[in-house]
């Protein structure tokens, strides 16, 4: 009976050891393409869950390359988190070909930049929490979210202007949410510029829409936003896409709120508002 007892104890410790993750996110391990991402997961995996941002500090995600290591990281991982649709295609490739769950928080939205949006960004984070079996750990954040929504909603009510333009097209959706307009100089990623031909067209669209500011972003060049802006007579300052935060910042207190409410106080600014 001893020695039942022992093989039994034995079979038991070994289950436990294979099970990466408990209902308290314990040892699980998560792997988030880029910052806005690894700060959701980090809100509610749970203590004991290790988070690991496939985008370095300061790096563009558009660009990033995995190493094998990455990939490595995301075959193994309890859970991917990911905007998919093209943002990443180093990312999702490495996804495809992965067994375990993956969440793609663009859902096949032409417009992967759900973050910018605090009320689809609180909708992500509760599912994201329902995948780890973590419901309530949810609520804060969504709160925090949801209290975020209301700045904007409050901000952005009265407004001398409603068009921004921006350097690429990373905005619809909180321009959606909160009756703007966006311009966008280029696509979806930042590095495509538009022709001289095209060039002459945004400023114009700048010009009869009155606006009086071109925004720059923090991880590229400000070289195209500052030729417009000089064309059509307007000033440069800063929108944070908000795909990823140096570590300057980072070590500053910034995190995904904080960078949210600095873009409200510039886009009041160069809105107008009241």
């Amino acid at each position: 009976m001893r020695l039942l007892g022992l093989v039994v104890a034995v079979v038991a410790l070994a289950g436990a050891a294979g099970c990466r993750g408990d209902g308290r996110g314990g040892g699980r391990e998560l792997v988030a393409a880029f910052y806005p991402l690894a700060w959701a997961a980090q809100q509610v995996a749970g203590p004991g869950a290790r988070v690991t941002d496939l985008t370095p500090a300061g790096a563009e995600p558009h660009d990033l390359e995995l190493s094998p290591r990455d990939v490595e990281r995301v075959q193994d991982a309890d859970l991917v988190v990911y905007a998919g649709g093209g943002f990443q295609p180093a990312v999702e490739e490495a996804v495809a070909g992965r067994a375990g769950p993956s969440y793609d928080v663009a859902r096949g939205a032409a417009d992967p930049h759900v973050w910018l949006d605090p009320l689809r960004f609180a909708a992500v984070v509760e599912e994201l929490a329902e995948r780890l079996g973590r419901a309530g750990s949810a609520y804060g954040v969504v709160r925090r979210l949801r209290r975020l929504h209301g700045e904007y909603r409050r901000g952005l009510a009265r407004c001398e202007r409603r068009t921004i333009v921006t350097v690429h097209a990373a905005f619809g959706h909180l321009a959606r949410r909160y009756g703007l307009v966006q311009l966008a100089l280029a696509g979806r990623a930042p590095e495509a510029e538009p022709g001289p031909r095209e060039l002459e067209r945004l400023v114009r669209a700048i010009q009869d829409a009155g606006a009086t500011t071109v925004f720059a972003e923090p991880l590229v060049s400000d070289r195209l936003a500052r030729t417009v802006a000089r064309e059509a007579g307007a000033r440069v300052a800063v929108l944070d896409p908000l795909e990823g935060l140096s570590e300057e910042r980072r070590a500053a207190g910034a995190d995904y709120v904080s960078v949210m409410r600095d873009n409200l106080a510039a886009l009041r600014e160069a809105l107008g508002c009241r």
